[in-house]
């Protein structure tokens, strides 16, 4: 099929390796307009975004998420979720003040956020960019909500490294259809399923072509590993959603 947003879309790749050239204005400009082009929930535009320019902030963000090669990046957004601009346009009344601080709310701008996201993605690559989402800023969300100044009612969710790629990286392997897309209800797996054995399979062999990093790897070892993280190494995020005025309560 000769479409070029399909190609753009299914021949995605991360791209951490960046050459010097940084992005025009022009090309930020873009890239924002692509994002406040994107769905957002009950069209009430629940997000910010930040160009993180500043070489300081840039070397904290690349200690904070571990990966320092953000600082070489061509651009560097901050996607933050953000109820704190409607706070300052509803009248304060008991329920506008319940609605701010809300799951849901909370919950819609974090949606707004990362779809706008994507679709900064997707039109970076449709330009000749590379890019790579890092929800890695939320090793220490504290650091950066005081980093930005970011004010109660909003909460980073997403980090964006955008620029000219100076790498192009083998396509992986995804889940196949029929273990992530099901007709009418759920459909559990188990571990022993075949559809997932030939994944694990595959996910082997490309982990042993790949041109770096070339290890034994399985998608199953892969999720047992993620799991098998220390659970308190992100335990401040409700800590830093308490701070900046969200509410998980049931009760509230």
């Amino acid at each position: 099929m000769n479409n070029p947003t399909l190609t753009t879309l299914l021949t995605h790749r991360s791209v951490r390796k960046f050459t010097a050239e940084k992005l025009t204005a022009d090309e930020v400009a873009t890239l924002v307009s692509a994002a406040q082009h994107a769905a957002t929930s009950t069209f009430s535009q629940q997000y910010s975004i930040i160009s993180v320019t500043d070489p300081h902030k840039l070397a904290v963000l690349g200690e904070i998420t571990g990966h320092h090669w953000l600082e070489s990046a061509g651009h560097y957004f901050l996607l933050v979720a953000d109820q704190y601009r409607n706070a300052q346009l509803a009248p304060k009344t008991d329920t506008t003040i319940a609605n701010l601080h809300s799951a849901d709310k909370l919950l819609a701008g974090i949606f707004d956020a990362a779809i706008a996201t994507e679709a900064m993605v997707t039109a970076g690559e449709s330009l000749g960019l590379g890019s790579t989402i890092m929800g890695s800023i939320l090793n220490d969300t504290l650091r950066v909500i005081s980093l930005f100044n970011l004010p109660k009612l909003t909460f980073p969710v997403l980090g964006l490294a955008v620029g000219h790629p100076a790498e192009k990286p083998a396509l992986k392997p995804h889940l196949p259809q029929e273990l992530v897309h099901f007709d009418n209800d759920y459909q559990p797996i188990t571990a022993d399923n075949p559809v997932l054995a030939d994944y694990n399979r595959l996910i082997t062999a490309y982990y042993h072509e790949r041109g770096s990093n070339q290890r034994d790897e399985t998608f199953t070892h892969h999720i047992i590993t993620e799991m098998s993280r220390d659970p308190k190494q992100r335990a401040e995020i409700l800590v830093a959603l308490a701070q900046q005025g969200f509410s998980l309560s049931a009760a509230d």
